[in-house]
């Protein structure tokens, strides 16, 4: 394994954040498509705060959304990981997992190779005992994902990022445990 990458998996490289991904993670934060089902795009120097935000939370925590690279050429496509969440709700505080991809680098199983590396890190490595996923009702390829992890549906929840956004009405919360086998 690369020294680099926290988790790696047949494809995937995840670490920690570095001064080199701003610009791809800005132009991905930027891409309307990419950003669908979020409240809206990100200007660069949000991206940057984004960024801050992740590398604050690895200190904290010893993982985060991980910067995300395809292991054949380096290249950055964006993020998968898990973070402590806070916002609140009936759900909250939790661990969450997330992911968030160029659009380039959709439809090839990313996503879930690399959620599935970070549900099994979760359990394994950080002894977390349960894991839950929020994403907008509208999201079904992130829902698909999910699902294809092994994550169950639980509940539905508003959260306070797309409450009066009237394009979703809710996000769907799946929720995976920690098994004699993780």
């Amino acid at each position: 394994m690369n020294k680099t990458y926290l988790i790696q998996t047949e494809r995937l490289g995840l670490r920690n954040w570095e001064n080199r991904d701003l610009k791809p993670f800005a132009a991905m934060c930027a891409d309307p498509e990419v950003m669908k089902h979020f409240p809206g795009t990100l200007t660069t120097a949000e991206t940057q705060e984004l960024i801050n935000r992740l590398s604050t939370h690895y200190d904290e925590f010893g993982y985060t959304y991980f910067a995300v690279d395809l292991l054949e050429t380096g290249t950055f496509i964006g993020f998968a990981g898990i973070k402590y969440q806070t916002w609140k709700s009936i759900y909250t505080p939790c661990v969450d997992i997330g992911w968030r991809l160029q659009r380039s680098s959709w439809g090839k199983g990313y996503a879930t190779e690399a959620a599935k590396a970070c549900l099994e890190a979760a359990f394994t490595t950080f002894n977390i005992s349960e894991v839950l996923s929020f994403t907008p009702d509208t999201n079904t390829a992130s829902e698909h994902v999910m699902k294809k992890i092994g994550m169950e549906y639980i509940g539905n929840v508003q959260h306070p990022a797309i409450e009066n956004d009237p394009r979703f009405k809710h996000c769907v919360v799946y929720k995976s445990y920690k098994t004699e086998q993780s």
